[in-house]
């Protein structure tokens, strides 16, 4: 029993991070209606911001603010730059970009601070919390940090006037342009809003997976995965989505045969399967109908 707790609670911690993550893909998808491939490399590049600012005498507190404020800013940039030029273009164009944004990121981030596996500091420490063995102090501050954000992302995204008018622009442009809400601003604050996330995520993680180049390419797998189930149109579902993921392969690694760490990555991609299968909205997310 205290086997399966401890796997539950390390996968729910892993989860909210997979959440936070799911959650930023959503966020872009609801912007403008594709998948962000470089998400995860948006949140390495960061992490590696937070890291070098620790490196230069920078507290942790003022590294991690430093970062989030840095892919915030960074992220209204590529959507402004990069993506608003060619938002009328084919969905190719697109993917094209977002797999060349993945790429320079990648290689710059090596070219700055090399492939070497770097550790990560955490402000929680390493030792078991309560004394019991079931969780680490990293692991509950994990969960405490990620579950903050996103209460107060929901807080933002239902009582706040920024917030209602960056919905209305996501779900219906058009109508939200005629009621005087600036589309285009809001789809900017988006971006930057979800690149900060993915620095928090990215930072949050760094301690467990270690600091390199390609240290978010299985964690954005999982992310993917926990939009999917939870529902690309579906904030809420993402989180659920995203925690889902996290407990389960966590569980499947420890009690399924032959998976081990090794084949977890399998996991998520065999969720994204069968729940693509099985319900191609996922299990919050609304289907979208067209009219012919």
């Amino acid at each position: 029993m205290d086997l399966f707790l401890h796997q539950a609670l390390a996968g729910l911690a892993t989860g909210s991070i997979y959440a936070c993550l799911a959650l930023a893909i959503v966020m872009i998808y609801a912007a403008i209606n594709h998948l962000n491939f470089a998400q995860g490399e948006m949140a390495m590049f960061s992490t590696f911001i937070a890291w070098q600012l620790m490196q230069w005498g920078a507290p942790y507190l003022l590294a991690f603010v430093g970062a989030a404020a840095f892919s915030f800013v960074a992220g209204i940039a590529v959507e402004r730059v990069l993506f608003r030029p060619i938002h009328k273009a084919p969905v190719l164009s697109h993917i094209v970009l977002f797999i060349a944004l993945f790429a320079i990121l990648n290689s710059l981030a090596g070219f700055i601070w090399d492939y070497n596996v770097k550790s990560f500091p955490t402000p929680f420490g390493s030792r078991s919390l309560f004394g019991n063995g079931l969780v680490s102090s990293h692991d509950a501050g994990m969960m405490g940090v990620a579950f903050t954000m996103l209460v107060l992302l929901y807080v933002f995204f239902r009582h706040t006037r920024i917030g209602l008018a960056m919905r209305a622009a996501a779900a219906n442009p058009e109508s939200a342009r005629l009621a005087g809400v600036r589309v285009g601003r809001m789809i900017s604050l988006g971006w930057g809003m979800a690149a900060a996330i993915g620095a928090v995520a990215g930072i949050m993680i760094a301690p467990v997976v270690f600091l390199d180049p390609n240290m978010m390419t299985s964690i954005l797998v999982y992310g993917f995965a926990g939009a999917v189930v939870g529902g690309l149109t579906s904030p809420g579902g993402a989180v659920f989505g995203g925690l889902a993921v996290g407990i389960i392969e966590n569980l499947a690694g420890t009690y399924i045969p032959y998976v081990g760490r090794e084949l977890r990555l399998t996991i998520a991609l065999f969720i994204i399967v069968a729940v693509l299968t099985a319900k191609p909205s996922g299990l919050f997310g609304r289907a979208i109908v067209t009219r012919v």
